[in-house]
Formats: C-alpha cells, structure tokens, sequence
C-alpha cells in the first residue's frame, strides 16, 4: 500500500486546533472542513494539500481529542502524514479514519516527491531513503478497508 506525492513541509507542534478551527466543526459536511485545513496558520495551504505528503516536525496532531482533524486533513486530500512522533490519540483517530501515519524523522524538501510504504516502513524523498517502523498488519488492515468502521463493516 504506497502512497506518493509532493512534500508539503510544516513544523513541530501542529496542534489539531491549528488542523481544523473549532469554528468550523458546527457543521459535519467534511468538505467544509477540507477547506478550511491550516486557514489560521496559511489561509492559502489547504489549495496544496491535494495529493501531498505532509511532512512535519515532532509531536503532530497535539492539542484536543478532535477526530475531525484526521478526517479534514483526509478530505482535503492529503495522502499520508510523516513526522518523528505523533500525539498518540491523534495517531489512532488518523489510523482509523483511513489516513496513514509514520513516524520518522527526516528532512522535508517542499514539492519534492515522496513515495511511502506503511508496510515496510520505507519512506523517499528525492533521492534519499529513510525508515520508519511499519504499521501491524491490523492498522493496515484498516487503512486498507478506508477506515475502522468499513473494517469492521467487511470483517462481518
């Protein structure tokens, strides 16, 4: 299950408020919620996410519980997030919510391409080979049915 894409490059510390404002999750239409992704930190950002591999610093997905800043960030089109370590309850909502995350440290290289493989834990970036630990077979299992509750829905 490889993912690719361009890196778009964010920082340490993306707080799950700074993902998706609390303002916007007075509606459940998880379109509006894609446009809006990041607009306190770049209003400009979420027009990039389309197709890209998010690469950021460590600690990503701090702050709330809120499972609708895996979900916006899915929507918005990004295909995986990378960074050194993750809030934990956000690495499970993205797990299952169907957004892949590895955790490895490694340069980001805006625009460059990545290509990332959450079974073997193999991550490129240009022309450089990084490793992250892969997921279990269950966190594949369920990114691969598009999330845990279509993973639940094919194991009846």
């Amino acid at each position: 299950m490889k993912v690719e894409g361009p890196a778009v490059c964010l920082g340490a510390d993306i707080d799950t408020d700074i993902i998706i404002a609390g303002r916007y999750l007075r509606t459940k239409d998880r379109s509006v919620w894609a446009t809006h992704v990041f607009e306190d930190m770049d209003p400009a950002l979420a027009s990039r996410l389309r197709g890209a591999v998010i690469v950021a610093g460590k600690n990503f997905g701090c702050g709330s519980s809120r499972e609708q800043a895996a979900i916006a960030l899915r929507e918005a089109g990004v295909r995986c997030v990378i960074a050194p370590s993750f809030a934990r309850i956000f690495f499970r909502n993205a797990i299952n919510t169907g957004l892949p995350v590895m955790e490895c440290e490694c340069p980001c290289m805006e625009g460059k391409k990545v290509v990332a493989d959450p079974a073997s834990g193999r991550i490129e970036i240009g022309d450089r080979v990084f490793f992250a630990r892969p997921l279990s077979p269950r966190m594949l299992g369920i990114l691969s049915a598009g999330g845990l509750v279509e993973y639940w829905r094919k194991k009846r």
